[in-house]
């Protein structure tokens, strides 16, 4: 990849920056490596994400964790959340899930959903501390709060199952339904599942074919294994569209 001079850089109107930053993978990357190494947080957090994903330039973890690391300790509270998922998933570097529960603490106390939507699964798998439900399921509600459509879902978990809280189903069929239309397709099947239970089998369809347009592969799987075993015949469909052989349980 050529650098970009700094003068372009420099010279450039914030607009075209956001337009160079929104452009052709790699001529973005020019763009947003030249910015990072000019001090700029976002393109800094923008860089390091590029370099995780090998987006218009190649592929390099440690580097994107070394870029994640510059941009929290500038004050990003996006870049501290994806430091803490680089330590706990042990992306260009080892795993440390002591370190990854800081990161997320940081965040999360200072408002950011998705270190509170990571810091609550921690809390709730005692990864790198005590097992602790009542903390997570919290967290969980204050990710919820700011619309995190994740967070939306697994607390409707919470209360659908009646973990840590009562029971609700009514309560969450409509926190279901906010995660569903937030995009997250864990919600959007559990929405479709609990409106096939009622009868509501064309709405129920919809949303079982936006998740399974928007979840990968092995969730996508599953869900048509279960389709498959149902007695409605337009479940049936949608699973021999996706391919599956009946199989009992929940996704």
């Amino acid at each position: 990849m050529r650098p970009l001079p700094l003068d372009a850089l420099r010279q450039a109107s914030a607009e075209a920056l956001a337009a160079a930053f929104a452009g052709p993978p790699e001529e973005a990357a020019r763009w947003i490596d030249a910015a990072a190494r000019y001090g700029m947080v976002e393109a800094q957090l923008l860089l390091g994400q590029i370099l995780l994903d090998g987006r218009g330039m190649p592929q390099d973890m440690a580097a994107a964790r070394g870029w994640f690391r510059v941009a929290a300790e500038a004050g990003s509270l996006a870049a501290r959340n994806m430091l803490g998922r680089c330590h706990e998933l042990g992306w260009g570097g080892a795993v440390d899930e002591a370190l990854a529960l800081a990161c997320y603490c940081v965040a999360a106390e200072a408002g950011h959903d998705w270190a509170q939507y990571n810091l609550a699964g921690m809390l709730w798998r005692g990864a790198g501390t005590a097992a602790d439900r009542r903390a997570a399921l919290a967290w969980y509600r204050r990710a919820a709060e700011q619309g995190h459509a994740k967070a939306l879902n697994i607390l409707g978990r919470f209360l659908e199952e009646g973990w840590e809280a009562p029971a609700d189903p009514v309560a969450a069929a409509k926190l279901y339904r906010r995660a569903a239309e937030g995009g997250d397709f864990r919600g959007q099947f559990n929405l479709a599942t609990l409106l096939a239970a009622a009868g509501e089998v064309e709405e129920a369809l919809g949303w079982f074919r936006r998740a399974a347009v928007g979840s990968p592969a092995r969730f996508r799987n599953g869900m048509a294994a279960r389709l498959a075993g149902r007695p409605e015949a337009a479940f049936r469909a949608l699973a021999a569209e996706l391919g599956a052989s009946p199989r009992h349980g929940r996704s």
